[in-house]
C-alpha cells in the first residue's frame, strides 16, 4: 500500500460532522411543499385518517425527505462556521497529491423508521471509506464514501445515506483540432459550397453567351449578363503554379501545406490544396484529378491529387 494510500486510510471511521440536531422539528407544511414540488399525492404525507387506514397512528413524513430536517438554514450558512477540520485535512491530503476535482457519482440511502411531524432528527458522517487509486474515464482518482446516520429524538436510527464522490486528477487530453475557417457564403457562392458537400465540382456557366466563370459571382464579364446556371467540372486538370506553406503552422491544416492554382479541364482556374503526394513531387502542367477534404459535417472542399487517367 502506498504512503499516500496509508495517510488516506487512516482518515477511515473519523468523525466529519458530530451529533448535530435539525433547526425545525418534522412539520406539515415542509411535507405540503415537498409533496406538491416532487408531484407525489400519496395521502399518507398529508392526511391522519389515510394514513390510519394503513395501519399507521396518523400522517408521516417521505422517507426520502430525510436529509431535508438537518440541512443548514441560510442563516447557519452565512455565519462563516468553520468546515470540518477532518473533512478539510481529507481533502486537502488529496488536493496536495493532485487529486484537485470532484464529481458526486452515487447516493445510497437506507429508511427503518418512519418519521411523523413533531419528531426531531439529528444527523452524524463519519468517514466509511477511501479507495486505493482507480482509473476513470475522467482520470485517475479515489473514490471517498461518507456515511450520515439520522436518529429521532429517542436515540433510534430512522436512516442511513452513503454519499460518494470521486476526486480525481483530470486525465490530459489533446485540445479539440480547430476547424478549418468558414468561408463568407453569400447569394453569389452558395451554390459552389452546397455542390462541393455532395462531391460534386460544378463551374457557374453564362446562360446568355455560354462562358464559364471562377470565381462565382452575379453577372457575365463578357456579355453582363446576370442568368447562369452550371455545369459539371470533369475533375481533370493540371497545376498551373502552386506555392508549398510551412509557417505559420495553424491547427486545422496539416504540414507541409500545398496550396495550388489549379488550371481544369474545362478552362476555368481555381486554388486548392494538393492531397496524396509530396511537396518535391509537384511541378507546373503536372496532370491531377479531383479529391475531395471532408473538413467535417458542415464543410466539404475540392482538392486535387496526381492523376491515373495518364496511365490508363
Amino acid at each position: 500500500m502506498s504512503e499516500l494510500l496509508t495517510r488516506l486510510r487512516a482518515f477511515e471511521g473519523r468523525t466529519i460532522v458530530p451529533v448535530t440536531w435539525g433547526p425545525d422539528p418534522v412539520n406539515t407544511p415542509m411535507i405540503r411543499h415537498w409533496a406538491e414540488t416532487m408531484g407525489d399525492t400519496n395521502p399518507v404525507y398529508l392526511d391522519d385518517d389515510a394514513a390510519r387506514a394503513t395501519g399507521r397512528p396518523g400522517a408521516v413524513a417521505p422517507a426520502q425527505m430525510l436529509q431535508v430536517w438537518t440541512m443548514r438554514t441560510y442563516v447557519d450558512k452565512m455565519s462563516g462556521a468553520d468546515p470540518s477540520p477532518v473533512w478539510t485535512e481529507l481533502i486537502a491530503t488529496l488536493d496536495e497529491a493532485g487529486f484537485t476535482s470532484v464529481v458526486a457519482t452515487d447516493s445510497d440511502q437506507e429508511f427503518f423508521t418512519e418519521l411523523r411531524p413533531g419528531d426531531r432528527v439529528s444527523t452524524t458522517e463519519v468517514v466509511e471509506s477511501v479507495s486505493a487509486e482507480k482509473q476513470t474515464g475522467l482520470g485517475a482518482g479515489h473514490f471517498v464514501t461518507t456515511l450520515k446516520t439520522y436518529c429521532n429524538g429517542d436515540g433510534e436510527i430512522v436512516g442511513t445515506q452513503r454519499w460518494r464522490t470521486l476526486r480525481f486528477r483530470p486525465a490530459e487530453r489533446p485540445a479539440p483540432r480547430a476547424l478549418r475557417p468558414r468561408p463568407a457564403l453569400n447569394e453569389d457562392n452558395a451554390f459552389w459550397f452546397a455542390a462541393a458537400r455532395e462531391h460534386r465540382l460544378v463551374i457557374q456557366r453564362c446562360a446568355a453567351c455560354g462562358v464559364l466563370r471562377h470565381p462565382t459571382g452575379p453577372m457575365c464579364g463578357e456579355c453582363r449578363s446576370t442568368d447562369w446556371d452550371t455545369v459539371d467540372a470533369s475533375g481533370r486538370g493540371t497545376v498551373y503554379t502552386f506555392v508549398v506553406n510551412h509557417h505559420p503552422r495553424i491547427d486545422a491544416f496539416d504540414y507541409p501545406l500545398i496550396v495550388a492554382v489549379i488550371e481544369l479541364e474545362e478552362g476555368t482556374r481555381l486554388i486548392a490544396n494538393m492531397t496524396r503526394v509530396e511537396p518535391e513531387d509537384v511541378h507546373i502542367g503536372m496532370p491531377v484529378e479531383l479529391d475531395w477534404i471532408d473538413a467535417d459535417p458542415e464543410l466539404t472542399l475540392p482538392a486535387f491529387r496526381p492523376a491515373t487517367w495518364e496511365e490508363n
